[in-house]
């Protein structure tokens, strides 16, 4: 019985003849096969955190209840944009109104996020023109 690496010499020496004869290399198809494929139990969970998924799915829901649990009146003239790291970002249509909303309205506006969905969603709000 010759030793492992003769074995191992042959074989690679076999497969660069067989590559150069089909004019393809099928060696990295066929060590691909070898490996064993992972479950999407294995690889989902790691997928779901890196895409911050959950993170992304409050913030869609932010915009979208954002008429529902403010004054109609603010919500005419101020309108989400996005959230980023706890920031609302919120688009106001005239300086008139951003002055009023900042004095008057922005404390209510915050606790009335906060209440719904949590202070570490919404930490702050940035309003301005746009």
């Amino acid at each position: 019985m010759p030793p492992p690496k003769k074995k191992y010499a042959a074989v690679r020496a076999r497969s660069q003849v067989l590559a150069q004869w089909r004019g393809v290399d099928y060696a990295p198809l066929e060590i691909a096969r070898a490996t064993p494929a992972k479950t999407a139990a294995e690889f989902l969970p790691a997928l779901m955190k890196s895409l911050r998924l959950d993170a992304r799915q409050a913030e869609a829901e932010v915009v979208k209840v954002w008429n529902a649990l403010i004054d109609p009146a603010v919500t005419a003239h101020a309108q989400p944009a996005n959230l980023h790291k706890g920031t609302l970002f919120v688009n106001v249509d005239s300086s008139a109104w951003l002055m009023e909303i900042v004095r008057y309205r922005r404390k209510e506006i915050l606790e009335r996020l906060q209440s719904s969905f949590g202070k570490s969603v919404v930490q702050k709000i940035s309003f301005r023109i746009g």
